[in-house]
């Protein structure tokens, strides 16, 4: 069913288009806005979302398939039908492949507009409510009951009401997002969106054209304005995860927004204000990257103005039943079937195992259960857990004859044994290496350049810290990264 209230947006750059659309429109008992810009509709978002949207393709600034990208980056799903000038087939491929509902050239024929218009203003609602002026995102729950869960919810709970600035700490898969995803609901924001970004998953060269955005122009292939994920987040909430993996001259500009509220888009020279709390989530010891010189201090005094630590599943077993129970009703609604549950035997295995891989991995282990559940004699055991045991580090070499160990030399065997395993392990990602080492990016780069060549390498090759998998068999865990 519509909905009678929501209405219609148009944005085309010509007048006279945008006067005789919206008189259309307005004959079929739709209420309607008109916005020349792609910039005035996306300020109207911050407002409310539309039933359905008539947009122009080759507008001004953002062209109209960088608005519906931006909006589905930001899950604001709106049907929306495109028309254009120009109706070339290569463009129309392209719009229709991004989901949009239709395709009409100009001049416009007004019997197939109120078509497609009454179409979309007849679907239901898809993702996050669209019809809804602020709209509230539903995030998935936080699940656990034990003293260490609860003290992690009793500090979302001090924090929630303010604008500070947050940053969870934790092991990867300790759910860190959700933390954030529950500071954001539980916030004055979260009628705004909460947009992530993984800065670990962009490249370094990218990374500031993600945040902040870039002007036509400002490199080669930027052939549109385009908004930056803080743009996207006007009023609401952006959660920076991996933050210890952001490249120097981005944390300057980070900085500037934590200071002074503002910023630029790349290639850009007009400051933005940015109405935006930010929060913020790492894996690794962001002392120890200051100390090192790979992340700024004066950026990290900025963002741990309210630090959350979120604790390893193994400090908080008695939450592994209750987690168990939620997963395996989230699978048995994806099967659309009963799942069979774990007997006792398998529930004190799955308490005593250390869960390197954290919640995470325990979903995926009920997610595998859920598979195989059904097949006769297939139980979990203790195959499904494999605990790594890591080869002794001898320091026979480092000793002299008289007995004595030579202590630096000593560390720094153990430093590349650890990080040379880490690198094989990842198969030479560097940002995958340096989660399961607990270090950021930047601080495994210093290493690997410390010790280079000197990296061992069991397969006998100078390439150890090479673009190169290790063998599976060599990799027995169930982990995922964050």
């Amino acid at each position: 069913m519509s909905d009678a209230s929501a209405a219609v947006y148009v944005v085309d750059d010509d007048v006279s288009v945008r006067e005789s659309v919206e008189g259309l429109i307005h004959s079929a008992d739709f209420r309607v806005e008109t916005f020349a810009t792609a910039r005035e509709l996306l300020d109207r978002f911050r407002d409310e979302v539309p039933g359905c949207l008539v947009l122009d393709v080759n507008l001004p600034g953002v062209g109209g398939l960088e608005v519906q990208q931006q909006l589905a980056t930001a899950e604001l799903h709106v049907p929306v039908i495109f028309i254009t000038g120009h109706g070339d087939i290569p463009t129309s491929v392209r719009a229709m492949k991004s989901g949009a509902l239709e395709f009409l050239t100009k001049p416009l024929d007004g019997d197939a507009l109120l078509a497609a218009i009454r179409q979309a203003m007849a679907r239901p609602p898809r993702g996050i409510p669209a019809r809804r002026k602020a709209a509230r995102t539903v995030f998935p729950p936080i699940v656990g009951q034990s003293p260490a869960f609860r003290a992690v919810m009793d500090r979302v709970a001090m924090v929630a009401s303010t604008d500070s600035t947050v940053l969870i700490l934790g092991e990867t898969g300790t759910g860190k997002e959700r933390v954030a995803q529950a500071i954001h609901a539980r916030s004055h924001r979260s009628s705004r969106p909460m947009i992530s970004l993984n800065c670990a998953a962009i490249q370094p060269s990218l990374i500031a054209s993600e945040l902040f955005g870039h002007e036509r122009g400002a490199f080669t292939g930027a052939l549109h304005q385009r908004l930056g994920r803080f743009e996207l987040a006007e009023g609401g909430t952006i959660f920076l995860d991996e933050i210890g993996d952001l490249p120097a001259e981005t944390q300057i500009a980070l900085l500037r927004i934590l200071q002074e509220r503002e910023f630029e888009r790349v290639g850009g020279n007009q400051p933005i204000r940015a109405d935006v709390r930010v929060i913020a989530a790492t894996h690794c010891d962001l002392r120890a990257a200051t100390a090192a010189g790979s992340f700024r201090n004066d950026l990290y005094y900025r963002l741990n103005v309210f630090p959350i630590h979120v604790p390893p599943l193994r400090e908080r077993p008695s939450d592994i039943p209750l987690l168990i129970e939620h997963f395996l009703r989230i699978q048995s609604s994806k099967l659309a079937r009963g799942i069979r549950g774990v007997d006792e035997k398998t529930l004190e295995i799955m308490r005593s195992y250390s869960w390197p891989g954290n919640v995470r991995e325990l979903q995926n282990a009920i997610e595998r259960w859920a598979i195989v559940s059904r097949t006769a004699g297939v139980l979990i055991n203790e195959s499904w857990f494999p605990r790594e045991v890591p080869p002794a580090v001898t320091v026979d070499h480092e000793q002299a004859a008289d007995g004595t160990v030579n202590f630096r030399g000593y560390l720094e065997t153990v430093e590349r044994n650890l990080i040379g395993r880490a690198m094989m392990a990842a198969g030479g990602n560097q940002s995958d290496a340096a989660r399961r080492l607990g270090l950021s990016r930047g601080s495994l780069l210093e290493r690997l350049r410390k010790y280079g060549r000197s990296l061992p390498d069991d397969r006998g090759s100078d390439d150890a810290v090479g673009n190169r998998s290790a063998p599976l068999d060599e990799q027995p865990e169930l982990r995922r990264s964050m």
